[in-house]
């Protein structure tokens, strides 16, 4: 008979599975729409820690008969609003973002790796060579500047393309 139940529960926790999850799936996306286009856009560390938060939250409350409908949207609500409050205070105050996001690090410019930065950074040079490729470039000589950015993601800015360099060049200092 355990094995029975192990197998099958009955219809009624699939029931509860698919209007719990459809509700609290169209509760997410309304909120996010709400929320605008900063809550969907590239990561940084503060929000892959909501965008967890939210997978986690959603398997919990598909899974938990004991969580209501309207603690989940409450759940969603909270973290949306948090993510909100983040990146308003991020974007009035220096000090607040630079604690919430990093800076850019320069890891390549001017022909030469900039290994102290690599160190700090645990980048390793075959990586950057990694993306070198990656953006079709067959040798460092086509490279002006390697940027690890905010995101984690690594640019690669070609020589001749960024005339100014204005845009990694306060990252040398």
């Amino acid at each position: 008979m355990d094995k029975v139940i192990f197998f099958w529960n009955g219809w009624e926790p699939l029931l509860r599975i698919l209007v719990v999850g459809s509700i609290t799936y169209f509760g997410i996306v309304l909120l996010l729409r709400i929320s605008g286009k900063r809550t969907l856009a590239s990561m940084n560390a503060f929000d892959f820690i909501v965008t967890v938060a939210m997978g986690s939250a959603f398997g919990r409350i598909l899974t938990a008969k004991q969580v209501s409908i309207a603690e989940a949207l409450t759940t969603f609500a909270l973290l949306v609003s948090l993510q909100f409050i983040i990146s308003f205070l991020q974007k009035r105050s220096k000090l607040f973002s630079r604690f919430i996001t990093s800076e850019p690090t320069l890891l390549y410019y001017h022909n030469q790796f900039l290994e102290k930065n690599m160190r700090k950074e645990r980048i390793r040079k075959e990586s950057l060579l990694a993306s070198v490729r990656k953006n079709k470039l067959n040798s460092l000589e086509e490279v002006d500047a390697i940027v690890l950015e905010t995101d984690g993601t690594v640019s690669v800015i070609k020589k001749g393309e960024n005339k100014d360099s204005s845009s990694f060049e306060q990252l040398a200092s």
